[in-house]
């Protein structure tokens, strides 16, 4: 895990609550929020673990959405918090979902960052099983060099091909063993819809109109559910938006913080 305080130990104190979380997607790690972590703990504190399975963390069976969930609650107990903005990518919106249904007095307002609350389709759980049989024959690795650049936009990819190494690079990382737990643990996460309509606190959209692993047309439905939502659609951006528009990403992440302190 690794964490990031704001600015001087002396304002610790002032910005510990709510903290804010940043839970990484499915063969990621939490270096996939480097360039939000290093903005935003300049006012925030921040904490952006691996989930169990990636990066330091190691993995841990049976895995699920629910399990992933009380890892990351354990770590905001462990560090004295008691509330915190979850903000989670893809898979970690998933994550962030199951943590607001299970402890919802710990969430000051959540974060759906390329991401759902609905559950796999049939054809989207027949993906997931196609993959994971791909994976055992053919080895992780040729697995995440196939998939992952296709996370990114049309335009991304060939304007930046060395930002698309650099996540394939990180999703080699992800062992093979995760892989598939990940994905099995995808397949049987429940619908959360209603969460999203019983939440108390803000919830932030962010879509890619060019996202094909979470389309647009999918979320939309979704963010008249909350009782306060902030929606936000990015042009010529896949699934990655953290990368694609790190800077609006940021400011957006800042934006909607603030909003949950004074909610």
């Amino acid at each position: 895990m690794q964490t990031k305080l704001s600015a001087g130990n002396s304002t610790l104190n002032k910005v510990k609550e709510p903290a804010v979380v940043l839970i990484h997607g499915f063969a990621e790690n939490n270096q996939i929020w480097e360039q939000q972590q290093a903005y935003l703990s300049e006012q925030f504190y921040v904490i952006a673990p691996d989930l169990p399975g990636s990066g330091q963390t190691p993995l841990t069976e049976p895995l699920s959405i629910e399990s992933m969930a009380d890892f990351v609650h354990s770590i905001l107990l462990a560090d004295g918090i008691e509330s915190a903005v979850i903000i989670g990518h893809s898979m970690g919106g998933y994550v962030a979902l199951a943590l607001a249904e299970k402890y919802p007095a710990m969430v000051k307002g959540l974060g759906l960052f390329h991401s759902t609350a609905a559950p796999d389709s049939e054809e989207k759980k027949e993906g997931r099983l196609k993959s994971i049989n791909i994976i055992r024959q053919y080895g992780g690795e040729a697995f995440i060099r196939q998939a992952l650049p296709n996370m990114f936009s049309p335009v991304y990819k060939q304007q930046h091909p060395e930002q698309v190494d650099a996540y394939v690079t990180m999703g080699m990382q992800c062992p093979q063993a995760s892989l598939i737990t990940y994905y099995h643990a995808m397949i049987n996460r429940p619908d959360r819809t209603a969460v999203l309509s019983s939440l108390q606190v803000p919830v932030l959209f962010v879509i890619g109109k060019d996202d094909t692993a979470v389309p647009l047309k999918g979320v939309l439905p979704q963010v008249s559910m909350p009782y306060t939502s902030s929606i936000h659609i990015f042009p010529e951006t896949g699934h990655m938006g953290m990368w694609e528009v790190p800077e609006a990403s940021n400011g957006l992440l800042q934006e909607f913080i603030l909003f949950c302190q004074q909610y």
